[in-house]
């Protein structure tokens, strides 16, 4: 299985993930990250905010037609979807078990594949 051991964000996904982040306090948002694999390495490029499904604040998931979508976009793009974001409003850092599982339903699909959590507020 493949690993990862480097990753670089552009200044650009740097912004567009922490202000999706920020942009509310109450629930958690999630995006996907687009970039390039270099061996075991990955620059993301982009990012692509997803809308919220889950009717509870604390939960966010990425469905199998977003993720269809999002590969199609990042491959217009030139790109991939190399991992994922999501906020922790008023809470720590700390991947969740949810997030450990859906961390783990990616890896396996690309061990390589990423996530990052941004906690705020």
């Amino acid at each position: 299985m493949a690993s990862l051991e480097r990753v670089v964000l552009t200044s650009e996904s740097v912004f567009a993930t922490v202000a999706h982040a920020l942009s509310t306090e109450r629930q958690e948002v999630m995006g996907l990250l687009f970039g390039r694999w270099d061996g075991a390495a990955v620059e993301v490029e982009s990012v692509m905010p997803l809308p919220r499904l889950d009717k509870r604040s604390d939960r966010v998931e990425v469905t199998g037609p977003q993720l269809a979508e999002a590969a199609q976009v990042a491959e217009s793009l030139g790109l991939r979807v190399v991992g994922w974001y999501h906020s922790h409003p008023h809470i720590t850092v700390q991947a969740s078990h949810v997030d450990v599982r859906t961390q783990a339903q990616y890896q396996a699909l690309d061990g390589r594949f990423f996530g990052l959590i941004c906690a705020c507020f």
